[in-house]
């Protein structure tokens, strides 16, 4: 009976560390998630890029959210396979440095954390300030289900069952090590996986000799995350997670040797050492992490460039048709062909999604467009906005062929409004085309650049209009009612980062800033294309937020008192 509620204290605490990481890392992303292209795709030299990854993993509480992001991107052809390895690389320090923070004893701050971090969160209006209330109060449940962790082993502590499974793991050091590892992957979270070792040891659960192969096989294991989370991907995005795993698995089993080694036993069986780990084994633990990861870090960054030719020969790239905006995937819908109504609604929602990603196949080059006003790139991202139309055009067509008698009114509103978004989507695809582009050959065609901060401003609203693009195409997918307020939510950020634009434009031409004079028009312009085609993404949300009565129909008062 002990072991069984042993082990369901140890599933409800580990279940709600992952919750906490989890929590710590969605405020974030929430709040920040736009600026991550710009900061990833932006490094210099690789020790920058590994900074900039110390940096990621530290906010996101994840190595391998970094791994995935940079993955992400080096897919899409913006990271180079020695920079995106760099980031990867300094991203398991940041989370090294994570472990190391927590480790400490801070349930004093537990109180405090929940009071500021629900106070902002319940009580506050702001985006940044909400999800900065989600953070505080992930990190406060982070301690709090470390230390349900450390209350969980109180059962079984002094029964048979623990000392000889701890005995046992201390003797076998390779299956520690793979117990490690396959910990850490399971749970998807090497945070988590190692905080669980380090609080094991420090408790007296575990030796410090089981702790440490533990945690060298919960570093190998945390290298096979990014690896399965990117299966889907190209081979040459994932050439940068696969060398992660490589160069970590080599080091942690070299580490592994030498540690169990004649040498490294009779070092930790030395009367000083194995005093001084004894009274502080959970804190040796986290050196000994911090160690691995700073030290792969320095073996690693030089080696990178040479590593990339290595990776392509075992991880050729199939050949693949010339790379173009053109050339997407075919329509979903067959005029005329009509099943049950579920499976009708299903094919408009594919066909609604692949209008989303044309259009942001639209979208996504225009802010490089603005910067080098490449002619070919233009007419590129014109040239699709025809599919845009002809997709259109079907869904009108296939919606309004529905055999009404077939379906019922709820599902023929579904329609209607699958019909209506594809209107918002082209609209957006026009105003990409025929506004933003043509802007951005006009700005350069004149031999004209914004000011540093007008600049900032537009990218900083371009890469929210991406993230946008992607949790709409996560609400029409989902129908999730959280994700749809988000949404709108995000429409409303996006029309305050218009207008404070336009305040500070107005202010720059007041100093009489060259720059802003020169480009006022275009300016000014692009702030208006760029809320418009936000909101015309951002009405997928309307019809789920009218259904659940959180979206008004009108904002203006009914009745008003005569005065």
């Amino acid at each position: 009976m002990a072991i069984l509620t042993f082990l369901i204290s140890l599933a409800g605490a580990t279940m709600f560390l992952l919750f906490a990481v989890r929590m710590v890392r969605t405020g974030i992303e929430r709040s920040y998630g736009a600026s991550f292209q710009r900061l990833l795709t932006g490094t210099g030299s690789q020790i920058q890029a590994s900074g900039v990854g110390l940096g990621l993993a530290l906010v996101l509480q994840s190595s391998a959210a970094v791994a995935l992001l940079v993955t992400g991107f080096a897919s899409g052809g913006y990271l180079a396979f020695p920079t995106g390895l760099a980031i990867v690389l300094g991203g398991d320090l940041g989370s090294a440095l994570i472990i190391q923070i927590l480790s400490f004893k801070l349930d004093w701050l537990v109180p405090v954390l929940l009071a500021v971090g629900g106070y902002l969160f319940v009580k506050t209006e702001g985006k940044k300030t909400r999800q900065a209330g989600r953070i505080l109060m992930g990190v406060a449940f982070i301690l709090i289900s470390l230390r349900f962790l450390r209350e969980a082993m109180d059962p079984i502590r002094d029964s048979a069952f623990l000392p000889a499974v701890a005995g046992y793991l201390a003797r076998d050091y390779i299956t520690a090590f793979l117990v490690g590892a396959g910990l850490a992957f399971v749970m998807h979270s090497s945070v988590a996986a190692i905080l669980m070792c380090v609080t094991l040891v420090q408790i007296g659960a575990i030796p410090f000799e089981a702790g440490l192969s533990l945690v060298l096989g919960a570093n190998f294991g945390s290298g096979f995350i990014p690896v399965w989370l990117s299966r889907g991907m190209s081979q040459s995005a994932r050439r940068i997670p696969y060398a992660n795993l490589g160069l970590r698995g080599t080091w942690a089993l070299i580490c592994l040797l030498a540690v169990n080694s004649s040498l490294g036993v009779g070092l930790l069986a030395a009367p000083q050492i194995g005093a001084q780990i004894g009274s502080m084994g959970g804190q040796m633990l986290v050196y000994v992490h911090l160690a691995f990861n700073g030290s792969l870090l320095l073996l690693a960054l030089p080696i990178s460039v040479r590593i990339e030719p290595l990776m392509k020969r075992l991880m050729v790239q199939p050949p693949a048709p010339e790379a173009d905006l053109t050339g997407r995937p075919p329509s979903a819908l067959e005029p005329g062909s009509y099943g049950p109504p579920a499976q009708v609604l299903a094919n408009l929602k594919r066909e609604l999604l692949r209008m989303c990603d044309l259009v942001e196949t639209m979208f996504r080059p225009l802010s490089e467009l603005y910067k080098t006003g490449d002619g070919a790139q233009i007419k590129a991202v014109q040239d699709l906005d025809p599919e845009v139309n002809a997709c259109l055009s079907g869904i009108r067509s296939y919606v309004a062929d529905i055999p009404e008698q077939d379906f019922t009114p709820d599902e023929l509103k579904q329609a209607r409004e699958m019909v209506e978004y594809a209107i918002r989507l082209e609209t957006a695809g026009d105003v990409a085309a025929r506004r933003l582009a043509v802007l951005a050959g006009k700005l350069n065609k004149k031999h004209l650049r914004f000011s540093n901060e007008g600049w900032d401003e537009i990218l900083h609203m371009h890469e929210a209009i991406m993230a946008n693009l992607r949790l709409a195409s996560n609400v029409l997918i989902s129908n999730d009612l959280e994700s749809a307020r988000l949404l709108n939510l995000e429409k409303t950020e996006l029309k305050r980062m218009e207008r404070d634009s336009r305040k500070r434009h107005l202010k720059r031409l007041q100093r009489g800033t060259g720059h802003s004079f020169e480009t006022s028009d275009i300016h000014l312009e692009t702030l208006r294309a760029l809320r418009e085609f936000n909101s015309h993404v951002a009405a997928v949300s309307y019809p789920l937020l009218y259904q659940n009565g959180q979206l008004l129909e009108t904002r203006l008062i009914e009745d008003m008192e005569a005065s």
